[in-house]
């Protein structure tokens, strides 16, 4: 652990801790009258006819597993009868009631106003029992409940309670029909009801919660302890070799809805009173969150055969337990500020190192376990997940350190806050706001994630371009543009981002930049290029043009046959006739010479600027511009397609007039052989190969592999089974239908 995290841990074990995680014992008491429907009137203690008849009208209780609510008498043997039907009164008994509530926040450690709302009248007969849990929250503010044991004969059922390693074991049972017995414990405290050995066990279940809104749990006067934590803090932000937050995970668990400053139980309540002033003195900020641990790795086989039980705590009579682990993702998110509101952070990443105490999660139950059986090559494995409410703290002077923890997701809506805010403010440059951004922007260029291919509805590129843009931040563009798009982590949807941003930077450096940009992209973002050089045209456009453009053109592809890239990841991209047509467009609009050097590249390596695919299509969409009438490179593109057009147009086109066709195949095997000797037959439509499977899927392959002018069937009668051959016109149909759109090509063209 970190000196910082050691002296804080150190100040911090001097706070008083408040109250406890439960109380209880038997209490004397004017007992109540307690009337249930269809058993009447409950004497005391309990009449063995009238615990028969109240089991008899019950319900087999629940508990909750997740989110679900189940039955599983494996995990709860009891019966439960609803409030609806059981009223509670009597001349003392209010007056009672809210003297066992106020002992049991004093037991707690609660200083605030809290009411207790009836839940249920739970009996266990002989053999009823609950497995360990822990209760929900079930009505907003509740946070605790409370257990009062009616006078009844019975033994066993004693009720523990479990915290942090430690476990308190209070049996209930009232000697006296004046007793009760008495227990009150937070809700996120792990219990148990052991098994009833003998008569029935009948008990009031009460809800404790705060009346209103959730007040703030105050620590005593730790004045002294509170000075010393602020020196210490104090000398955090300029300490080397330190971490920029620490995690300290608190006692009591909290669900992501109760999750506020306000909420605290106990210890946790003082030791965030104190941090939160300490803090605030010692410009640190301190915020809440829920941290997580999650692992998964082998499980290993402990070789039992009986039923697994599964539980959200733990896996009872398990088949596997746990082995290694190979994955481990420690988070923290649900972020609450200690005014009451969110944070606004997503999920944020930790470090052991940033525990306090390193071994703060070691010998703790998980909250979620889940094993998985071997299948395939896949061993047996396990997934665990930890969960505590945690208050976490940093300098402020390390917030954007930290806040850059959380990604992209997080900072990017953080810069675009900051820079509007600045932008209302009408400050100038180097004001503290605009400062802070730049700072937040230097942190996330740092760890921006290098990518080779982003998803074209990833627009973090374009935002941090823009951003800082608005800012005027040039430092910051040339950065970025220098470092990730310029070597290579650049995509066509960032064109009008980069443009708009290089257009800030002196003309020199932004000529530079694009530059460097289609010489490291042009090989596998052909298109991208074409369209980032047609946008540098406009005249409000401050860098060369021509540079860009010759660029571009020294850079593009040539022979398919010739070396492969210099780097092996790249491949090269397939030209589209909008590349062609983006290229001429930006060259014609900028130099004649230009664009002629570019027309003359394409039409020197025909096999990798192909005709059918590229340049017809790209001479036909410049026949609808008026604005390319006359601009050299593009008539040259005209007659070259047009001469092509008229020598394919000029080929003979005859339909055939008997069954002989090409033999394309290049297998020489006994089959492949009779095969072509088929095809070129006149006289012959059908051909058959009755055969083994591996024979027929082989001929099948020759065929798919050629454009043979060849349907092929299964006939599937008989052992082995046939493959079918008949000749069709394929061949001819495609010339036929190459020469209608030759001619409609040579038509659009004014040909």
């Amino acid at each position: 652990m970190s000196l910082i995290g050691t002296a804080l841990l150190n100040s911090l074990r001097s706070v008083e801790r408040p109250g406890d995680f439960c109380v209880g014992g038997t209490r004397e008491i004017f007992m109540p009258m307690v009337d249930v429907d269809g058993v009447g009137r409950i004497a005391f203690p309990l009449l063995p006819v009238q615990a028969e008849r109240l089991v008899a009208i019950a319900q087999a209780a629940p508990y909750g597993r997740g989110a679900q609510t189940v039955v599983d008498r494996e995990v709860r043997r009891t019966w439960q009868i609803d409030s609806g039907k059981v009223r509670i009164g009597g001349r003392c008994w209010e007056k009672t009631l809210a003297e066992l509530v106020t002992e049991a926040a004093l037991g707690l450690g609660v200083d605030a106003p809290i009411e207790a709302d009836f839940y249920k009248l739970l009996v266990y007969d002989v053999g009823s029992y609950f497995v360990h849990h822990r209760d929900t929250e079930k009505v907003p503010g509740m946070f605790a409940t409370m257990v009062l044991a009616l006078p009844s004969t019975h033994s066993g059922g004693e009720l523990v309670i479990k915290h942090l390693g430690r476990e308190e074991m209070l049996d209930l049972y009232p000697e006296e029909p004046s007793q009760i017995g008495f227990a009150a414990f937070y809700a996120d405290c792990v219990h148990e009801v052991r098994p009833v050995t003998a008569g029935h066990r009948v008990t009031l279940v009460y809800n404790l919660r705060f009346l209103g809104e959730q007040p703030v749990m105050r620590a005593p006067d730790y004045r002294a302890e509170q000075k010393r934590i602020v020196e210490l803090l104090r000398s955090w932000a300029g300490a080397e070799g330190e971490p920029d937050k620490l995690v300290l995970p608190l006692e009591h668990a909290y669900t992501p809805a109760e999750l506020s400053f306000n909420a605290l139980k106990g210890a946790d309540a003082g030791v965030a009173s104190v941090l939160v002033k300490a803090a605030a003195e010692a410009d640190c900020d301190v915020h809440l969150a829920l941290v997580s641990i999650e692992q998964s790795g082998i499980a290993e086989y402990t070789g039992y055969y009986g039923r697994r039980r599964w539980s959200r705590y733990e896996l009872d009579g398990e088949e596997f337990e746990v082995g290694e682990v190979v994955d481990q993702e420690l988070i923290l998110s649900e972020w609450r500020r200690p005014d009451g509101g969110k944070a606004g952070f997503s999920d944020v990443p930790f470090s052991e190192e940033e525990l306090c105490p390193t071994d703060a999660f070691e010998n703790l139950t998980p909250d979620e376990q889940y094993f998985h059986e071997a299948t395939g090559n896949e061993g047996a494995s396990f997934e665990r997940t930890y969960r505590r409410a945690g208050l976490i703290l940093w300098p402020t002077a390390r917030r954007l350190a930290v806040l850059n923890r959380a990604g992209l997701s997080t900072t990017l809506p953080y810069l675009e806050d900051l820079t509007a805010r600045w932008e209302t403010s009408e400050s100038a440059i180097q004001s503290p706001l605009w400062r802070e951004a730049d700072e937040l922007s230097g942190h996330m260029l740092r760890s921006w994630p290098r990518q080779t291919w982003r998803d074209s509805g990833n627009t973090d590129v374009s935002r941090m371009l823009d951003l800082q843009g608005r800012l005027g931040n040039v430092a910051q563009i040339d950065a970025f543009i220098a470092g990730l798009s310029a070597e290579g982590d650049y995509e066509a949807h960032d064109n009008a981002a980069i443009i708009r941003a290089a257009a800030l930077l002196p003309a020199p450096r932004a000529t530079d930049l694009l530059v460097r940009i289609v010489r490291r992209s042009a090989a596998d973002r052909l298109s991208a290029c074409g369209d980032l050089l047609l946008r540098c045209v406009p005249a409000d456009f401050a860098g060369d043009a021509i540079q860009i453009g010759a660029a571009l053109i020294d850079v593009l592809p040539g022979d398919p046959a010739g070396p492969a890239p210099l780097d092996p990841r790249v491949r090269f991209e397939p030209v589209r006739s909008g590349f062609v047509v983006d290229l001429l467009t930006a060259t014609g609009r900028i130099d004649d010479g230009l664009a002629m050097r570019a027309i003359e590249h394409l039409l020197a390596w025909p096999k990798r600027y192909k005709m059918d695919d590229a340049l017809v299509p790209a001479a036909r969409a410049f026949a609808e511009r008026a604005e390319s009438v006359g601009w050299p490179a593009v008539n040259r593109l005209r007659k070259v397609v047009l001469d092509h057009l008229r020598k394919r147009i000029a080929m003979p086109l005859e339909a055939p007039r008997d069954w002989a066709r090409t033999n394309p195949l290049q297998c020489g095997c006994a089959d492949c052989r009779v095969l072509g000797a088929f095809l070129v037959a006149s006289d012959q439509q059908q051909w058959r190969l009755k055969a083994a499977q591996e024979r027929r899927s082989h001929v099948e392959e020759s065929v798919k592999a050629t454009k043979c002018d060849l349907d092929l069937s299964t006939e599937k009668r008989g052992s082995p089974h046939t493959l079918v051959a008949v000749k069709n016109r394929a061949s001819y149909e495609r010339l036929a239908s190459q020469r209608r759109h030759d001619l409609e090509h040579v038509a659009a063209l004014g040909g």
